[in-house]
């Protein structure tokens, strides 16, 4: 009876012996992942991604002037004696604006203690100048660039799978944020096996997306973006005025403000900033505009192309040759009541339209 009972124990376990291989010699072919779809610690790949998702400190630079690190919201600073609480990114324009009012050197002091986050989302706290200044001086002022990739960017969520060296699923995680995902990368292992849950979407710098299907593919796209933006990087607050500048905005600002006035007028570097005082532009929308002072009246043409920093307008008013120019346009400003329109041609020649319709 022990014999029976033996051998149906023996049978029952080899049957139930087979099921479960047969189970999981399917889910091994079922989680079986393309190579094109393995993520591995210290590859070319795994650096992309770590790089793209790297915390940027270049947007307070105005600040800082320091790529490594950027200051946590909120801080004080005093600008040419004014206090500003920066509580935003938007605040940076503000700081701006008391640069750009200012006819002397500008000076800013920050306030102390702040945190500063790293470029791996770390924070330090900083209780001293001189403790900023040996951050500062550790993000290589020498050539202003730092290692991140800014013009493309991952959307999310992301999930992630892990798998043990036998092609079994550990677990199943969900990335939210660029934060997340350079911590994700930064933990790979060597004895995992990770994928990513295809298909992806990346935003370019121009707001276009790109589908991404595998890791091979995803190699290719961040590593054609780096070059296909300025990150600015550099310490020039005052270049990028003008990024998300487009002809709708330009052209419907002059023609729907009448009696714009010239502010700062500057031709090959000598300046004429009371050549037309008191002289009343209007633009209109059919390509034409008007000069008024004195009783006077005098009529040319205006055209606007382009886009962002790249916007040229053509103004030709045949009896003011100082204001005539292939103009480009480098800031819309509102930093007062006032509205500011500042036109540039290299480094000599600089003209300033100045409204308060706004």
């Amino acid at each position: 009876m022990k014999l029976k009972a033996f051998l149906i124990f023996l049978i029952l376990s080899s049957i139930l012996s087979s099921i479960l291989s047969s189970c999981r010699k399917e889910e091994r072919e079922l989680i079986q992942t393309p190579e094109d779809e393995i993520l591995e610690a210290n590859t070319n790949i795994a650096s992309l991604i770590r790089r793209t998702a790297s915390n940027d400190g270049s947007l307070d630079n105005i600040v800082d002037k320091a790529n490594c690190f950027d200051i946590a919201f909120p801080y004080t600073v005093n600008v040419n004696g004014v206090d500003i609480d920066v509580n935003s990114a938007s605040d940076y324009a503000v700081i701006e604006c008391v640069f750009d009012q200012s006819e002397i050197d500008n000076t800013l002091n920050i306030e102390f203690p702040i945190a500063i986050i790293l470029s791996d989302y770390s924070e330090v706290t900083i209780n001293t100048l001189e403790e900023f200044e040996s951050y500062t001086d550790s993000c290589n002022a020498e050539n202003e660039y730092d290692d991140d990739i800014e013009c493309i960017d991952f959307t999310f969520p992301i999930e992630a799978s892990i798998f043990n060296p036998n092609n079994e699923l550990l677990e199943t995680i969900t990335i939210e944020n660029d934060n997340q995902l350079f911590d994700f990368i930064d933990d790979l292992d060597e004895d995992t096996i990770t994928t990513f849950n295809f298909p992806l979407t990346l935003i370019l710098f121009d707001n276009s997306e790109v589908v991404i299907n595998n890791f091979d593919e995803l190699e290719i796209v961040i590593d054609y973006s780096i070059s296909l933006c300025d990150e600015d990087d550099d310490y020039d607050y005052s270049d990028d005025d003008c990024d998300d500048c487009t002809i709708s905005e330009i052209e419907s600002l002059l023609t729907s403000c009448s009696n714009w006035n010239v502010n700062r007028l500057k031709r090959d570097a000598i300046d004429y900033d009371n050549a037309y005082y008191n002289y009343d532009f209007n633009f209109f929308s059919d390509g034409t505009m008007s000069v008024y002072w004195s009783s006077i009246i005098e009529y040319g043409t205006w055209t606007a192309s382009g886009s962002g920093n790249n916007i040229e307008v053509i103004i030709n008013v045949p009896a003011l040759p100082l204001c005539n120019n292939n103009w480009i346009l480098q800031e819309i400003k509102n930093c007062t009541d006032d509205t500011e329109i500042n036109f540039v041609v290299g480094d000599d020649d600089r003209i300033q339209y100045f409204n308060n319709c706004n």
